[in-house]
């Protein structure tokens, strides 16, 4: 049997009048949709709009909570006690479900946004608060971890189902944690280095880091970025490198 992957994509990330991303470009080429649920992003229109147009192109939906910084993109890290935060996911995953039904869809999947993903990635008992909320509210749900990290560590600990995520634009430390967007080079902006680089991470079953280290992981899905001027330019160049190379692209677990 060949190798699979999933291609997914954080949209439904405008706001009233303030338009981010080509989601219904991005919504062409993935598998998986990552929805915001009005905490970072988006608001309840937008939801609709990208969750109706995501089943229409047979994408898989997803639930994608932040923290409550509307002002920051939900980039600011933020001290936020254990409790409240796993109200604030099970209220977001409520949000996103009532979207989806009215899409006529369905919630598959949860991952979580980012400076709540990158902290979560870094601490297992406030990722397991997160995941815990989830699966308090949506028992079946999957949940995309960041691989290699905390995140999973907390998942497994859980025996919940998960699907283990790569980026297909960020760069990599050594602990398999991204690279903070304030260093140089921690965002990866050229089509032409991010596709055949995602493709060398799948065919190894690792991540590869700044450094050059080798991480073995399980690689289900790739993370493409839907806020940047060249996402639809990395999308394409993804999907093609990966064909390109024999990999399979569908959604996980179809």
């Amino acid at each position: 049997m060949g190798l699979t992957v999933d291609l997914n994509a954080d949209m439904g990330e405008s706001y009233g009048a303030w338009s981010l991303g080509d989601d219904s470009a991005l919504l062409g080429i993935v598998t998986s949709a990552n929805v915001a649920c009005g905490f970072h992003a988006g608001d309840p229109d937008v939801m609709l709009q990208t969750m109706k147009l995501a089943a229409a192109n047979g994408v898989g939906i997803g639930a994608h909570p932040g923290f409550d910084d509307l002002r920051g993109f939900g980039r600011y890290r933020m001290q936020v006690p254990h409790a409240t935060l796993a109200n604030q996911v099970r209220y977001q995953i409520g949000a996103a479900q009532a979207m989806a039904r009215a899409a006529g869809s369905e919630v598959r999947h949860l991952k979580l946004h980012g400076a709540l993903a990158n902290m979560c990635s870094e601490d297992q008992a406030m990722a397991r608060a997160c995941y815990e909320a989830a699966l308090s509210v949506a028992p079946d749900i999957i949940i995309m971890v960041l691989a290699a990290t905390a995140q999973q560590r907390a998942v497994e600990e859980l025996g919940a189902k998960f699907v283990g995520e790569i980026f297909a634009d960020r760069a990599y430390n050594d602990d398999a944690t991204l690279v903070d967007r304030s260093k140089p080079g921690a965002v990866i902006h050229d089509a032409n280095i991010a596709g055949p680089r995602i493709a060398e991470m799948v065919k190894a079953g690792a991540i590869i880091t700044e450094s050059g280290k080798h991480i073995e992981t399980q690689i289900d899905t790739i993370c493409l970025h839907g806020d940047t001027p060249e996402a639809v330019a990395i999308a394409r160049s993804v999907r093609q490198s990966l064909e390109g190379a024999g990999i399979e692209v569908k959604t996980f677990g179809t």
